[in-house]
């Protein structure tokens, strides 16, 4: 049941299901709402690995080390959230006594910043937390889901180039699947709650697309969404990363079919095997005959694959970015830091009980 506690906020609305489908473009538009407000996610998946070792979070202790280290993670973001800063023991008083969770943490700061902002919607672009949906529907029942499709072709190529995946066609194709599967949960389970959209539709004709999602939220559409170049924060993270230096400008309807020029033929079939039965749903046309499953050998290649251009990446990422090296290495490190402190103190408390 909805509480008194969250119908008076901003209302929670999470995208999803996968990065590289146009979610920066979407959002940095959505922004020009003062109703609507969504920083630089946090990407709280990143996160998840770390949380088995903070213990029974009953325990106030292992609680509060776990709010210390998600405002640490907000301060390490490469981008900052405007005009706000967090008191980790005031936030750990404030959620002591609600149901206990890494995000219940990570929504307070989002509701928080909303909140100073007068936003009356908050939006999480942490796409990769569609699996975490279930939870994220126990804290906030009256959540929102906008679910931005893209042609897997195209977006598996995108990632393949990004430095936030793995580096090869049929590992970055599995996770795909897994998103999306995770978002046809959701889709079956809460239609009323969820929103989808295709990035090709938003390609070619903004206007429509972008009225669509301000209904859906409860917003107001407004025409300076159409006009990206008046985003102070769309010029400020194209200076960061090549991964984002396209958004400051209008999108462009010809890049649909890039992936034409970045895969080879077998690698579309692979996406196109794997991918078919969503393909057909949402409309993309396949060029092959769809038979080349997955299995072991290609898979454990893959890894092989990755490996070797995920070093070649940072490499090249470091000699040609600095900025965004050293920004993407800071919570990298940061998240390190925060594993080999929980692993010392694991050790250490045993002996010091004995």
């Amino acid at each position: 049941m909805t509480t008194a506690f969250e119908t008076h906020r901003p209302l929670p609305v999470l995208m999803i299901p996968l990065r590289r489908c146009g979610s920066h473009a979407l959002r940095l538009r959505l922004n020009f709402s003062r109703e609507f407000f969504s920083p630089y996610p946090l990407h709280i998946v990143d996160f998840m690995p770390l949380l088995p070792l903070y213990g029974d979070l009953s325990q106030d202790r292992n609680y509060f080390q776990l709010v210390v280290d998600v405002v640490g993670l907000q301060a390490a973001s490469m981008v900052k959230w405007p005009d706000i800063a967090f008191d980790p023991v005031e936030l750990f008083e404030s959620l002591a006594s609600k149901p206990r969770s890494v995000h219940r943490i990570v929504w307070e700061l989002l509701l928080r910043a909303g909140e100073k902002q007068q936003a009356r919607v908050v939006m999480d672009k942490s796409l990769d937390s569609v699996h975490y949906a279930g939870e994220l529907l126990r804290l906030f029942p009256h959540m929102r889901f906008l679910n931005v499709v893209r042609d897997p072709r195209a977006q598996v190529a995108s990632i393949n180039r990004a430095i936030i995946h793995d580096f090869d066609t049929v590992l970055n194709v599995r996770t795909w699947l897994a998103a999306y599967l995770a978002a046809d949960k959701l889709l079956a389970e809460h239609p009323d709650q969820v929103l989808t959209i295709r990035y090709e539709d938003f390609l070619a004709d903004q206007q429509t697309v972008l009225r669509q999602v301000c209904d859906f939220l409860g917003i107001a559409f407004m025409p300076q969404m159409l006009d990206i170049r008046g985003s102070y924060e769309a010029a400020k993270i194209a200076q960061l990363s090549a991964l984002w230096s396209s958004n400051h400008f209008p999108p462009i309807a010809a890049n649909a079919d890039k992936f034409k020029q970045q895969l080879s033929m077998r690698e579309i079939e692979i996406i196109e095997t794997v991918c078919r039965d969503h393909m057909e749903r949402y409309g993309y046309t396949l060029l092959t005959a769809a038979q080349l499953p997955l299995n072991e050998e290609l898979i454990k290649a893959a890894e092989i694959r990755s490996l070797q251009a995920r070093a070649q990446a940072w490499g090249d990422l470091r000699r040609d970015n600095h900025r965004d090296y050293i920004l993407r290495q800071c919570r990298a490190d940061y998240l390190a830091g925060v594993r080999r402190r929980l692993q010392r103190d694991r050790l250490v408390e045993p002996a010091q009980s004995s």
